[in-house]
């Protein structure tokens, strides 16, 4: 049986190749998504004081360091027991917000979107930023850039950093806020907004004016039916910074819902050998592969998620857009993969919407801000929903703070078998036997994984034991000279590489 790699994949954090094995006639079998990096963060992190994990932990990702130092510091406040106060509460929510509403600006416009405003069969020179920049012009482009400024802004105003902020910490907050800073914050929040709207006009425009690309959201080919994950409040609402996880089944019934920290009693991981990244699955539906008739147990989290386990939005605007996205999509749920990307735009203006609220609640400049910890409780669970999905941290700790194990699940680990799935099913459905393999048909099935906006880089699970490891060794015109695998067991093999490359 012949391999055909795409090697590396692109547009997306961290590292990754598609593995795809055809039959005689030239249909694909069987195709994996490989996650070839080992981070380890969970073993080095034993030992040290729970504060340090907020200021530790974001390193795992320069794209979302938010995203880990909220989960950590809420993660942190449950090791202590602590209830921070209000101000604390909105200034965290603020600037995980403005964080969530930029970093959906970036996927859209540098990732996942060159694939529809350039075009997913343009020449691959073209399908980046600088293609998206010639295609919509420089006053948009400048735009998008100032987005990702004033989110950054945000960060440094709030978290005293542009990049891996240092304010949150257990109990609250390192200082409050004042009310020129709350002035500059409503200032972009209202620019947020309305490039957040803008956003939607160019995808209406681009992607809904354009049947072929309406008709490739709806193809089979980017169909996973899956169960559904989110964070929510009590009104059943996406809620990014804090709730409770609901989970609805493909027909959009709910079948669990929880508090972050009980979410042991939900989930088993799976290891394959195929991979470093695990595959957590819904654990009393039990492990049933990723073959689309089969995957009765794997969720989908992130901004689909978000939309089709929530039943319905926080904010006027982005409410009137997920009405907008299931009376156009056929109904709720919607299962289209590339749905994602109209899902991350509506995740992107509640949060810009949030952002404009929250600088506007007078409680923000409470100085009350923080409550100290005392003694450790001795276990904590921290839970944000981050641009890729539930992201959870989970530390153990003795009686005086010191962290003794750590359990993370990130975002792209919840998708991971979803990903998987939809890789499977695109590489199946636009490869058949005869098909000519192109570079443009090649990139179609890479928009399978990037609708996810995935982010391999936080695969931070350890590996007990000796990891199955790969080497290959290229000569100068690219073609491979030789190859060394081992196992799981520690058994050195040298497997057969009659593969095609991309």
């Amino acid at each position: 049986m012949k391999r055909v790699s795409i090697d590396p994949i692109t547009r997306l954090e961290g590292h990754g190749r598609i593995d795809m094995f055809m039959t005689d006639d030239g249909a694909v079998d069987h195709a994996y998504l490989v996650i070839p990096e080992l981070r380890g963060f969970e073993k080095f992190l034993e030992g040290r004081p729970v504060e340090e994990l907020p200021l530790i932990t974001q390193r795992i990702c320069g794209v979302c360091p938010e995203a880990h130092h909220a989960a950590a510091a809420k993660a942190a406040d449950a090791v202590y027991g602590l209830e921070i106060p209000m101000a604390a509460e909105i200034s965290r929510r603020l600037q995980y917000n403005a964080f969530m509403s930029g970093d959906h600006a970036t996927h859209f416009y540098a990732l996942g979107g060159p694939d529809f405003i350039v075009g997913p069969d343009a020449p691959a020179a073209e399908r980046n930023l600088l293609g998206v920049v010639r295609t919509v012009g420089l006053d948009l482009a400048t735009k998008v850039i100032r987005m990702r400024k004033e989110a950054h802004e945000i960060a440094e105003l709030l978290g005293g950093r542009r990049i891996h902020p240092v304010s949150m910490v257990p109990g609250g907050i390192s200082q409050p806020v004042t009310r020129e800073t709350a002035t500059r914050l409503e200032e972009i929040g209202r620019y947020m907004v309305d490039f957040a709207m803008q956003s939607q006009q160019i995808f209406a425009d681009i992607v809904l004016g354009n049947q072929a690309y309406l008709d490739m959201v709806l193809s089979e080919s980017y169909v996973s039916r899956t169960n559904y994950l989110a964070l929510v409040n009590d009104k059943n609402q996406p809620d990014p910074y804090d709730g409770m996880v609901r989970i609805v089944s493909p027909e959009g019934v709910e079948i669990a819902k929880y508090h972050p920290s009980e979410y042991l009693e939900h989930f088993s991981e799976r290891v394959e050998p195929w991979s470093y990244l695990k595959l957590p699955y819904l654990k009393k539906l039990g492990w049933h592969g990723t073959d689309d008739a089969a995957a009765h147990a794997v969720i989908r989290s992130g901004p689909l998620g978000s939309l089709n386990a929530g039943d319905g939005m926080q904010t006027p605007l982005a409410q009137e857009q997920y009405e907008k996205f299931y009376a156009t999509l056929g109904g709720k749920p919607v299962h289209n993969t590339l749905a994602y990307h109209w899902a991350r735009l509506i995740e992107m203006l509640q949060a810009a919407e949030l952002v404009l609220q929250y600088a506007t609640d007078e409680r923000l400049l409470d100085p009350n801000c923080r409550t100290l910890p005392g003694k450790a409780v001795g276990e904590g669970v921290g839970c944000v929903e981050a641009p890729r999905g539930l992201l959870t941290h989970h530390y153990k700790t003795d009686e005086d703070g010191i962290v003794q194990s750590v359990n993370m699940i990130v975002g792209t680990t919840y998708n991971y078998p979803a990903i998987q799935m939809s890789v499977q099913k695109a590489a199946r459905g636009l490869i058949t036997a005869g098909t000519q393999l192109t570079e443009p048909l090649m990139n179609r099935i890479e928009m399978a994984f990037r609708a996810y906006d995935p982010c391999f880089g936080c695969a931070t699970h350890a590996l007990t034991g000796s990891g199955p490891l790969e080497v290959r060794a290229y000569g100068p015109d690219g073609a491979l000279l030789d190859a060394i695998r081992r196992d799981y067991e520690g058994n050195i093999t040298h497997p057969d590489e009659s593969e095609v490359r991309r």
